[in-house]
């Protein structure tokens, strides 16, 4: 099977669950943003120097599977939902960098490379949000996708301060 299908070249798309849409849907816009997202994360994971850093990029790339093909889904269930435990995954992970970083004010984003890709995985993270808030104004959004997303750009930013912490590039704003 060719992911070339010619279905698409007059701008409609086949959702996971069969229906067809137009491209500019507002399913197919926020799970089209988490797709970005996901490009993304895929190109920061190699300036990460914290290999656990890694392995949560890798666990949410998983996991940002599950909620695409969840936001693909219409007028059934998906097989594979995104929980509320997973989003307290994401808030467990903000409190242990939290922890480790005491920030004590607001930083200068992008001080490394990698603090910097992250910190564009955190603002796409936030349009994504807002894409898949504007999709449940006029259908059902499960609130675990909600929950997720809205902690998954506090994880992309306390990453990015650790990345900058690792290498002595946190730099905060100087006041006056």
């Amino acid at each position: 099977m060719s992911i070339s299908t010619k279905k698409g070249d007059h701008g409609l798309t086949s959702l996971w669950s069969g229906e067809e849409v137009w491209k500019n849907d507002p399913r197919v816009e926020a799970y089209g943003t988490l797709d970005e997202l996901d490009a993304h994360i895929g190109e920061a994971k190699h300036s990460i120097t914290i290999e656990d850093i890694r392995k949560i990029l890798a666990q949410i790339q998983n996991d940002l599977y599950h909620i695409m093909g969840e936001l693909a889904t219409a007028n059934m269930s998906y097989p594979e939902p995104i929980s509320l435990e997973v989003c307290d995954r994401l808030t467990d992970i903000v409190h242990r960098y939290e922890e480790n970083l005491q920030l004590t004010g607001f930083v200068i984003l992008g001080n490394t490379l990698a603090s910097a890709k992250l910190d564009i995985c955190r603002t796409i993270t936030r349009r994504a949000e807002r894409k898949i808030i504007s999709l449940g104004q006029v259908t059902q959004v499960p609130e675990a996708i909600l929950v997720y997303v809205n902690r998954l750009s506090d994880v992309f930013y306390i990453l990015a301060r650790a990345e900058e912490k690792q290498q002595g590039k946190l730099e905060y704003i100087k006041k006056g």
